[in-house]
């Protein structure tokens, strides 16, 4: 045994001490995507029939959610399987008789093996014995079944593939899990994910951005960098470079920025001259912006839209000055605001929302000008939100503060193909996105005082031009802007009030890609001992002064608190008779003038009096009786003579 024991100790000083002992229990995905899985993700709209795949599902006691997670959750329940014939059990039974079994099921009994058990003894020890081959006619052999045994008749086949899921599967929505990036501290207007999908950017109302990294973040969802771009302006609205280095940041201030990837500053655009009336002699924007976008394909162009009605391009190597100044055509002349602005999928068409409610397209051509190629006059009846072209350039969507989303057709622009209305809208960043197959757009409502929807992501379908679902994302909050990121395939929306916001992101883990599950699959890096660093205390009594430490600030603090004049303590109010320290003064005058005043014995008569008559009332007394200076001048001075009145003379 000793030898053994030896012979192990040698063996194991070979491997190192964590060899052999267990790793570290971790999480599975299924339990981390089912604790951010939605409960109620599709909220059919009121004017849609309820579909029989929607009523199959209430009477499953299912919640309205994806296909995918449907099938988990039948898997589940199939996974206890039904009892082929519910009438009889296995054991030949009622199946009530079996409802508190436990364990495998007994083996089965046929009826016609009477005689075995009287042979055994009534006992049957071994696996059971084969069914009996029933003898009968050719007919009942050709009869028998060949191949995978039916169904059992309790599973219904057809509720499996309902339309709702056929419908979900040929849009690939991922609706059925959930993650919320947050961190600000008011809605959120901006947002931007650039086309890897590994960055995310957020803009809010309180004046930041933060930037989140799917790759390098963790379960707790914070963002690695906040940026202020404009004190106090709010950013309005955020867009990658169509090569991922740089964004733009578009805010409330004349002047844009623009940021590389980590979020530091590049270059910020000139301010205008305010005081020029000609738009197109400034080098700026002379008012806060509403709107920019990078060009979908030049990494060195921006078009801006402004409050000071003009859209620019811009070079982005040429911060001092603007490509191209774009005045929009207007019914009177004036200076009317440009609410939002877009390219094309190709970059070679612009449009413009004004807010006299009429949308201006432009197209890129040799020899343009600020005249529209396509004008329509009182497209909405308030200020527009949001433009969006589809990538085949044949519509373009239009978002409003009236309500409405309109699908307008580029070929015939006169009248919208499609209105849709009871959309609620009270932020001017409200957006419009497609799909990335482009069968769906989706856009956000915002939150009304006396509603009980909260704020919802509508989706419409393209070809039918109807409404497909209404997905609700926060019962307070309302949806300023999404997007449906096309590798990713996850659906960004971002929410928020007056005092919080964040950014939705709706998956599917069969259908996503990267992106939030990644993330969300990453736990946080635990605490370790070296993550608290005590700072030492070195005791040294005999060091020079120099490098003595310093006393106890404690006893220090106490000396000092006695000290009145270190303290800085206030003086005690004086207590008692008097007034301010004096015994026998009142708030305002010597107790004895009060008291004489009140009293009527003192009057003051020397606004009313001559000041000449009061002076030589005392003149007799002072001759008999001097006092101060005549005594001094007695032998010295001439006798006073007093001039008479004047009046006296005037008389005469």
């Amino acid at each position: 045994m000793e030898d053994d024991a030896e012979i192990y100790d040698g063996i194991r000083a070979q491997f190192p001490m964590t060899f052999g002992k267990q790793s570290k229990p971790q999480t599975s995905l299924e339990a981390i995507h089912s604790a951010t899985r939605r409960t109620a993700t599709a909220n059919l709209p009121e004017n849609l029939p309820p579909s029989p795949s929607s009523s199959a599902n209430q009477a499953k006691d299912l919640p309205s959610i994806s296909s995918s997670s449907k099938v988990w959750l039948t898997s589940l329940r199939s996974s206890k399987s039904a009892n082929p014939n519910p009438e009889f059990s296995s054991n030949g039974g009622s199946a009530t008789d079996e409802a508190g079994l436990v364990g495998p099921p007994r083996p089965p009994v046929y009826p016609n093996s009477d005689e075995d058990e009287d042979e055994d003894g009534g006992v049957m020890i071994g696996p059971p014995r084969p069914p009996p081959a029933q003898s009968g006619s050719d007919d009942e052999e050709k009869e028998e079944m060949i191949g995978p045994p039916r169904p059992p008749p309790g599973l219904n086949v057809g509720d499996l593939g309902s339309d709702e899921e056929e419908e979900e599967n040929r849009y690939r929505i991922p609706l059925s899990n959930e993650i919320v990036l947050k961190g600000h501290t008011k809605v959120v207007s901006a947002l931007a994910v650039d086309h890897s999908g590994s960055r995310v950017l957020s803009g809010s109302y309180d004046y930041t951005v933060h930037m989140y990294d799917f790759q390098g973040m963790n379960s707790r969802l914070a963002s690695f960098r906040q940026l202020e771009p404009s004190e106090g302006h709010q950013v309005r609205n955020l867009s990658w470079s169509p090569t991922a280095d740089r964004f733009l940041c578009v805010t409330g201030s004349a002047q844009a920025k623009i940021y590389d990837r980590d979020g530091l500053t590049l270059g910020e655009f000139v301010k205008g001259d305010m005081y020029i009336r000609d738009l197109k002699n400034t080098k700026g924007h002379i008012s806060g912006l509403t709107w920019g976008e990078w060009h979908p394909k030049n990494k060195e162009t921006i078009l801006s839209s402004s409050e000071d009605g003009s859209l620019r391009i811009w070079d982005v190597n040429d911060f001092k000055s603007q490509k191209q100044v774009i005045k929009p055509k207007l019914a009177r002349p004036g200076r009317v605001p440009v609410t939002t602005c877009t390219w094309d999928s190709e970059g070679k068409c612009i449009a413009g929302g004004i807010a006299d409610g009429s949308i201006q397209i432009w197209n890129l051509k040799p020899g343009w000008g600020s005249r529209p190629d396509i004008y329509v006059e009182n497209s909405h009846s308030d200020d527009i939100s949001g433009l969006k072209f589809s990538s085949d350039g044949r519509l373009l969507l239009s978002r409003s503060f009236d309500g409405s989303l309109k699908v307008w057709d580029l070929r015939q622009i006169k009248v919208p193909l499609k209105v849709f209305e009871d959309l609620p809208n009270h932020y001017a960043q409200t957006n419009i996105a497609f799909s990335p197959d482009e069968q769906l757009f989706l856009t956000g409502t915002s939150v009304e005082r006396e509603s009980t929807t909260g704020g919802l992501l509508c989706l419409y379908d393209r070809a039918k031009l109807e409404l497909v679902s209404r997905v609700g994302i926060s019962p307070t909050c309302s949806v300023v802007q999404c997007t449906w990121h096309p590798k990713l395939n996850q659906i960004f929306a971002t929410s928020g009030n007056k005092s919080q916001g964040g950014t939705h992101v709706l998956y599917d883990p069969t259908l996503s890609e990267r992106g939030a599950l990644v993330c969300v699959a990453r736990a946080p890096r635990k605490k370790s001992v070296d993550d608290f660093v005590a700072k030492p205390v070195i005791h040294n009594p005999h060091a020079l002064p120099l490098f003595r430490d310093q006393p106890s600030r404690k006893r220090l603090r106490e000396k000092e608190l006695k000290d009145p004049m270190k303290s800085h303590k206030p003086e005690l109010p004086v207590t008692g008779p008097g007034f301010g320290g004096r015994v026998g003064v009142s708030a305002g005058s010597l107790l004895t003038q009060y008291l004489l005043k009140q009293g009527g014995m003192i009057k003051e008569t020397w606004m009313e009096e001559d000041p000449r008559e009061a002076i030589l009332k005392h003149a007799d007394a002072a001759e008999k009786d001097p006092k101060y200076i005549a005594p001094a001048y007695a032998q010295t001075q001439p006798e006073p003579v007093f001039a008479k009145s004047d009046s006296e003379d005037e008389e005469k």
